[in-house]
């Protein structure tokens, strides 16, 4: 194992260092004394990692115990016990192999834009596996029914839901492919651009965080539908050309769908040119024929001007308190229930009249982090209690937004990521790295 006791052999998190005040973030914040540390010097792989990547999904109970004494985030006074992202990130990466891990990696996932960016996710392949389970049902019951025109008309909101989730997450994806705001010191040239692109370093980075996204939205879905919601992360990613997933596991969903299935679920935003010229689903959203609202574009960043209630609830999903969640009715997977009703490695506690629950929050239950590729592509997912419910997203306006003659420019209040998490992470990675 590779964090053994002697991991809690560095000093504690708020040593030689001395407290202040942030007026920015309004509380105090530790500053460290200490001289910074050279962090690229740690020798991390440069090649990206190929073949499957596994995290740990047995953590026993001494496990859970240290988890939960060095690494869970700890409430502050007056906040609210509800699971956040931060929570479901911890996870992750405690359960993390580390050879996948880089200081790197650590610091991206702390960042506003990447918080954003995994709640766009989340939100994104919940609905995805919903209203595939609802296309599933669907094409069944055309065997027996026949089709109507309403059928089409549901069908044109499903797959206009689909484009719209994919977009928020395309948008923030662009905001880190060209080093935007808080991505800037994370792109391949450089903040300002200028030196020799660091292809293996970029490519390496990429892969480690794609694969750290779909662990972060399994999760964050209850452990449900693992392979389901890797190939779709690969897909709008990758394309179907660059694959990765579906080459190793040749499950052939697409060509297997309906042509009603395929319309609704990838939408009329695929284009198919030459291998060299190929972008990823996700660009081709962004640069898509059809009608955007182009308020959705500066969701969580720029203030919204006469938001409606679909816009509304877009940006609370991405960019609001998860403590709001539930009065909001916003619905993201376990985020934002009461964490009192799971387990410290965020599965759900058994009811009184459940079987075996003394055990149930240790037990290992690592079947279901992989579900078959065969039969969970067509049937629900419904065989056990759904732990939250289904997302029902406000009609678009019927009216088009014009553009205005001049674009809002008020920044959105940003909501911080936890700095104590951050050095948390970096901390124990650097003990696991140099344990001697």
């Amino acid at each position: 194992m590779a964090d053994e006791e002697d991991e809690g052999g560095f000093g504690g998190l708020y040593e030689d260092g001395h407290w202040a005040w942030d007026d920015s973030t309004e509380e105090l914040v530790f500053i460290s004394d200490l001289p910074p540390q050279l962090i690229e010097a740690i020798q991390i792989p440069t090649k990206a990692p190929t073949g499957t990547i596994e995290f740990r999904d047995d953590i026993d109970l001494i496990e859970q115990i240290r988890f939960r004494r060095r690494y869970q985030r700890k409430l502050k006074p007056g906040q609210a016990d509800v699971i956040t992202i931060q929570d479901v990130k911890d996870i992750a990466l405690y359960t993390a192999p580390v050879n996948i891990l880089s200081p790197m990696l650590i610091n991206v996932l702390h960042i506003p834009t990447m918080e954003r960016f995994l709640r766009a996710l989340i939100l994104y392949c919940q609905y995805y596996l919903q209203i595939a389970d609802e296309m599933a049902n669907r094409i069944i019951e055309l065997e027996t029914k026949v089709r109507t025109p309403q059928g089409d008309v549901v069908e044109s909101e499903f797959r206009d839901n689909l484009s719209d989730l994919r977009l928020l997450v395309a948008k923030e994806y662009c905001t880190m492919l060209i080093g935007g705001s808080d991505t800037k010191k994370f792109h391949h040239m450089g903040p300002n651009k200028k030196r020799q692109s660091l292809s293996d370093k970029d490519a390496r980075l990429f892969e480690t965080l794609l694969r750290m996204c779909v662990q972060i939205v399994w999760l964050a879905l209850g452990r449900k539908a693992f392979n389901q919601i890797e190939l779709e992360v690969s897909r709008v990613f990758k394309s179907e050309i660059f694959d990765s997933t579906e080459h190793r596991l040749h499950t052939n969903y697409i060509a297997k769908m309906a042509r009603e299935e395929k319309s609704v679920l990838l939408g009329h935003c695929v284009r198919h040119d030459k291998k060299l010229n190929t972008c990823s689903p996700l660009m081709n959203e962004v640069f898509c024929h059809r009608y955007i609202d182009y308020r959705m574009m500066g969701l969580g960043v720029i203030k919204c001007i006469q938001p409606s209630p679909r816009l509304l609830y877009m940006l609370h999903a991405i960019a609001g308190s998860e403590e709001n969640f539930s009065n909001l009715g916003i619905v993201l997977g376990i985020i934002g229930l009461q964490r009192s009703t799971f387990d410290t490695m965020l599965r759900p506690l058994p009811t009184a009249t459940a079987e075996g629950k003394s055990k149930a929050s240790v037990s290992s239950q690592s079947h279901s982090s992989k579900s078959t590729t065969s039969s969970s592509m067509r049937k629900s997912q419904l065989v056990s209690k759904k732990q939250y419910p289904d997302i029902v997203l406000p009609r678009k306006d019927s009216r088009i937004v014009e553009f205005p003659s001049q674009f809002p420019d008020e920044p959105e209040e940003i909501l911080p990521c936890s700095e104590t998490q951050r050095r948390r992470w970096q901390n124990r990675l650097q003990k696991l790295l140099h344990p001697h």
